[in-house]
């Protein structure tokens, strides 16, 4: 039981990795110029920097590129 559950969650890591690389490069050619203006004519070191934290952080970056908010939201701290 306990082997299954490591292997299914080992596959669910495989799987999030997997459409992490097929959205990090459509959002590190496409996405990221159009959610931040201040990536429009970036370099490719940019890109290359780029690229593993678009992998990561997959989710949280399509929600944005899909509701196509082209600016970072203000922060609404106590600190700000």
């Amino acid at each position: 039981m306990v082997e299954q559950l490591a292997i299914l969650f080992v596959d669910a890591l495989y799987l999030y990795a997997a459409l992490g690389l097929v959205f990090a490069v459509a959002f590190v050619t496409i996405g990221v110029k159009r959610i931040d203006s201040q990536a429009k004519g970036s370099s490719v070191g940019f890109c290359i920097l780029l690229f593993p934290g678009s992998i990561a952080f997959w989710p949280l970056l399509l929600r944005r590129w899909i509701a196509g908010n082209s600016e970072p939201p203000e922060e609404r701290n106590p600190h700000r």
